[in-house]
């Protein structure tokens, strides 16, 4: 997953629920240094009596902002869809240096 491109993500989900996997993978794929590289990373648990939705905002240096739904994507469907972007925004990038 190219996580160069990415400046914020922002989570919301309940670590006890099914549901909330694809979030919590999500948040595993990303590097240890990110913070480090300006990533600003914001994880809300919630309690595990909550009915409150999961929630994922990812944020790109373009300022794209995806509001992805775990529940409804999965992992996989989540990590196609940054990279996507990801992807677009690498072309540009390598475009405009050559």
């Amino acid at each position: 997953m190219i996580t160069r491109f990415i400046t914020e993500v922002k989570t919301k989900f309940n670590p006890f629920s099914m549901r909330s996997r694809a979030t919590r993978l999500f948040l595993s794929y990303l590097p240890p240094n990110a913070r480090n590289q300006g990533m600003q990373i914001t994880t809300k648990l919630l309690p595990r009596t909550s009915t409150e939705p999961n929630s994922l905002v990812v944020k790109f240096k373009d300022g794209k902002t995806m509001d992805l739904n775990g529940e409804v994507l999965g992992i996989k469907g989540i990590i196609e869809e940054v990279d996507r972007h990801s992807r677009a925004l690498q072309k540009q990038a390598d475009l405009s240096d050559g």
